[in-house]
């Protein structure tokens, strides 16, 4: 009598339940503020505009060749018959930087592989370019961030502009290429590389897929037209295609980073990256570094004593 029982009755339990399990808190990653991609935008209407002015259609011509020149003046654009996508001459885009087999390689004008990108053939090319670069580029880089889609950008125009001169030195063509088509392709291909290598992270995995490829298969097509330089898509495409497992790589599902773990509460983890997305990154730095080596090499290192003659007095 008097003493307490041994166990707690029902209702003193229910004044003390059990603690509740401590939850996890992961908070959802947060997007960039897109700056790059309308910067990129700005400077190429930019130097669209410039490149209209340094043409001076009416210096060169008469008033009556050069289209719109009662509106537009020194602005306006070459005769339909030399130029059908309103722009400037092809003198003008050599001067400013386009991509030519001769000054790339004879003069060692190397800076023309990145120049060319902001260059445009015409009104036209110019607004199909940018409404792609703004429709793809936006939503790239407030997942990303600009650091990753900048280098994306740049490499893949690097990529597209080596295989265009390739192409052209195989071709013995005198034409020049421009254009920001080859980094656009490279965001492309980045998006499909980027989906294959998280492919867990993804809900609707098939319909995404699909319909990205019927994208790409679109924007391919296009450069079949006349006057379109497709070897620039596929090389900028093959390009930002293994930038995107180097580059674009996320985290798998399930994935808790240990700083939103509870301190003293143990859990087993998931790996932060799967086996297959390690295998992807290391494939495709090993293509790009092979491809771009075989490129440059192929442009550079034949008769490289008449391109280099410093090389002449090294033994070999």
């Amino acid at each position: 009598m008097g003493k307490k029982p041994p166990h707690l009755s029902d209702i003193e339990a229910a004044r003390y339940p059990p603690p509740p399990p401590p939850n996890f808190y992961i908070p959802q990653p947060r997007l960039w503020f897109s700056w790059l991609v309308p910067l990129i935008f700005l400077a190429n209407i930019a130097i669209f505009i410039y490149t209209m002015y340094e043409n001076d259609c009416p210096a060169y011509l008469n008033d009556e060749s050069c289209l719109f020149s009662e509106y537009l003046g020194r602005f306006s654009f070459q005769p339909f018959r030399e130029n059908p996508l309103l722009g400037p001459a092809i003198r003008t885009l050599r001067l400013l930087g386009a991509l030519e087999e001769d000054l790339v390689v004879d003069q060692q004008e190397v800076w023309r592989f990145f120049s060319c990108m902001f260059l445009h053939a015409g009104v036209v090319h110019l607004l199909a370019n940018m409404f792609s670069l703004l429709f793809i580029g936006v939503r790239l880089e407030k997942e990303f961030g600009f650091l990753r889609i900048g280098l994306l950008y740049a490499l893949s125009g690097f990529g597209g502009s080596l295989l265009s001169i390739l192409h052209l030195k195989e071709n013995k063509s005198s034409t020049v290429s421009v254009g920001a088509s080859g980094a656009l392709f490279g965001l492309l291909g980045a998006m499909l590389s980027e989906l294959l290598t998280n492919w867990s992270i993804y809900a609707n995995k098939c319909a995404a897929l699909t319909s990205l490829l019927i994208i790409v298969g679109l924007n391919l097509a296009v450069g079949f037209l006349p006057h379109v330089d497709n070897s620039a898509h596929v090389g900028g495409f093959l390009s930002g295609y293994f930038l995107g497992f180097v580059l674009l790589m996320r985290p798998q599902y399930g994935y808790v980073n240990r700083k939103y773990i509870p301190p003293g509460y143990d859990v087993k983890r998931k790996s932060k990256y799967k086996w297959y997305q390690y295998f992807y990154l290391f494939v495709s730095l090993v293509i790009l570094l092979l491809g771009f080596a075989y490129g440059l090499a192929n442009l550079y290192i034949e008769n490289a004593d008449q391109r280099f003659p410093f090389l002449e007095s090294y033994p070999r």
